[in-house]
């Protein structure tokens, strides 16, 4: 059986510096292949915005003054991280909606049908709430969400409704608590019955360098070419990607992907979508595959 570490990030999905650490995931599965799993507790980040205090960034409280505190904090992290964010007309709280809690209870209704939709749901809860200002803390709008990336919509409603998610959030809250992850991201990287935490936004470097300790060497990043097929094949695994990822992921500097990207352009191999103070870009598609069975078209 071929070794394996895994990287499990206690996270929650409206949080700015687990959206910055996209990239880093990304270039890690890029890199390490089948070797590295990556994972996700659901941590729970704002129960009530009304009794929540982040003194660093003076938010919490009135629900108003939040989501302005939280837009500016989010445009602050974005400089750094590079991950597209939106913050006119960022509402994400109000007096009806104090909580991020429904977005965590969402992730595990979707997990209980299908790990890899799960994983696809969260990076679009991620995206929605971050870079287009949507209100992902309502039922309607993770519904959509949910349909977006392919889930089961009744289902998903079911599991999300009857409280079969919500007690699987609770179980993920008191794994959060064992391993004392009180801020978010914090990452727990395992191997072979070894344990350690990395507690905040991190580099790849940092995680390279923590892989390369516990396994001793034995897992090490697997040789990568920066073309334009490759970053093809990397956009098509991931449907949508922000340019830090691809930057990151490939090693490649701002002129390099300025003329990578008008190439792929020119070539109608993608598709860019402007998002906030940034853009994503997807694999281009045209036509439609018609399922009558399932009663639905698909663009191809």
């Amino acid at each position: 059986m071929n070794k394996i570490i895994e990287i499990v990030e206690f996270t929650d999905p409206v949080c700015t510096w687990c959206w910055g650490s996209e990239p880093v995931l990304r270039k890690l599965e890029t890199r390490f292949g089948e070797q590295v799993k990556v994972s996700f507790i659901m941590a729970g980040l704002v129960k009530d915005i009304t009794a929540f205090y982040d003194s660093y960034n003076d938010i919490g409280g009135d629900p108003v003054r939040s989501n302005r505190q939280i837009a500016k904090h989010w445009l602050e992290a974005s400089q750094r991280h590079g991950m597209p964010v939106k913050i006119n007309g960022f509402s994400l709280f109000s007096r009806e909606r104090v909580s991020s809690y429904p977005l965590n209870v969402a992730y595990k209704a979707a997990q209980m049908q299908d790990q890899n939709l799960a994983d696809r749901f969260l990076r679009r809860v991620r995206e929605a709430s971050a870079a287009e200002a949507k209100l992902t803390n309502t039922t309607e709008v993770l519904v959509e969400l949910a349909s977006e990336v392919g889930l089961d919509v009744a289902r998903f409603v079911e599991d999300f409704s009857n409280g079969a998610a919500q007690k699987a959030f609770a179980q993920d809250l008191t794994i959060t608590q064992r391993y004392n992850a009180r801020g978010f991201p914090t990452f727990l990287v395992r191997f072979e019955g070894k344990e350690t935490l990395l507690r905040g936004y991190r580099r790849y470097e940092d995680f390279k360098a923590v892989i390369g300790l516990m396994t001793e060497g034995e897992i090490a990043e697997l040789p990568i070419s920066p073309s334009e097929e490759a970053v093809m094949a990397f956009i098509r695994t991931y449907l949508s990607v922000a340019p830090v990822e691809i930057k990151m992921t490939f090693d490649l500097a701002d002129a390099e992907w300025d003329s990578m990207l008008d190439s792929l352009l020119a070539k109608r191999m993608i598709v860019r979508r402007e998002a906030g103070n940034g853009y994503f870009v997807s694999p281009k598609t045209g036509g439609a595959v018609c399922d009558t069975v399932a009663g639905t078209c698909t663009a191809v």
